[in-house]
């Protein structure tokens, strides 16, 4: 999907919801922010003024990194043009790119003592510009699994976290399969959290359980007005987009979350470069210190993920599973 597009959708929802709000900016332009309305408190700032958190460059961590690199001054960090808020979208100038992926990439580089030059590409070009060597590294929501593990080094930053989206003031919780049976659940064709989902209701049905009623929709607009109708139960989906989603309009909760490599492993999102590049173990080192110095849960704080937060980087660990043939 065209992510300027993506974004004017999801301002428009919020607009006709009456949950996009200017709030007070600098004396330079106002920032506006999306929050539930009559909600107290900043909301979160979508304009293109982030006064983003930046990190300190650490001599030892900046060693790490190959001459080449250091001597060219920046690091060429691939994007997905295609990612969503929270991670990566457009403010409201629709030309600067802001998100989660985008801070955390700055603190890394800023502690490698370098300058990040940022390339929004489709997610395929992503590995296509690692392999060619266009990028030195794709900080992109991009997962670890044993597949890539053949051909890129990863130094994890986040954990891969599914969400089940419930209209607000439901009791109902989501630990496991038997929570889902003789649910209504909407989830996006083609995905891991769509396998996720056949498998529990599968379960259930071995179990005597009810099957899941599974519905499929084309927009995130329509499962979320599915949801308040009440034609579905739930919205099974990625953590980060339905913690936005409820931070922002302030109609949903999460009510269960899940790996997104199910129960076989825990997912995790990492910093990836091509195997043998010399820099996996700088990334590592800089996830790590501004874990330690803080400034990676202000991030995460900001855009609504600190659950999903790690307490060091590990640099190629278990990924998800290859698809058996």
């Amino acid at each position: 999907m065209n992510t300027r597009r993506a974004f004017a959708t999801a301002v428009a929802v919020l607009a006709a919801s009456g949950l996009l709000a200017a709030c007070g900016g600098t004396s330079d332009a106002a920032a506006d922010a999306v929050k539930p309305k009559g909600r107290p408190g900043e909301g979160i700032n979508i304009s293109p003024d982030q006064h983003r958190i930046r990190g300190k460059k650490v001599d030892a961590i900046a060693a790490k990194v190959p001459d080449a690199i250091r001597e060219r001054g920046t690091i060429r960090i691939g994007a997905s043009a295609d990612a969503s808020p929270p991670l990566g979208f457009y403010a409201t100038d629709d030309k600067t790119r802001i998100g989660a992926e985008i801070d955390i990439a700055t603190l890394i580089v800023d502690t490698l003592g370098l300058k990040p030059q940022f390339e929004e590409v489709s997610w395929e070009n992503l590995f296509v510009g690692l392999d060619s060597s266009k990028f030195d590294g794709v900080l992109s929501n991009v997962t670890v699994t044993e597949e890539r593990k053949e051909k890129y080094d990863f130094a994890t930053y986040r954990l891969d976290n599914l969400a089940f989206e419930a209209k607000k003031g439901t009791s109902w919780q989501v630990r496991g399969p038997k929570d889902v049976a003789g649910k209504t659940i909407s989830v996006s064709s083609g995905t891991n959290q769509e396998k996720i989902l056949v498998d529990w209701s599968e379960q259930n049905v071995k179990a005597g359980r009810k099957p899941v009623d599974i519905k499929y929709f084309q927009k995130d607009t329509d499962y979320y007005l599915a949801l308040q109708s009440g034609r579905i139960d739930a919205y099974l989906g990625p953590n980060p987009t339905a913690a936005y989603h409820v931070a922002s309009a302030g109609q949903t909760r999460i009510i269960g979350t899940l790996s997104g490599g199910g129960s076989q492993v825990q997912g995790k999102i990492a910093a990836t470069t091509k195997k043998g590049s010399g820099l996996v173990e700088a990334y590592a080192a800089a996830i790590d210190q501004i874990i330690k110095d803080g400034s990676y849960a202000e991030v995460l704080k900001r855009w609504g993920l600190s659950s999903e937060a790690v307490a060091k980087s590990e640099i190629n660990p278990p990924g998800l599973p290859k698809p058996k043939n």
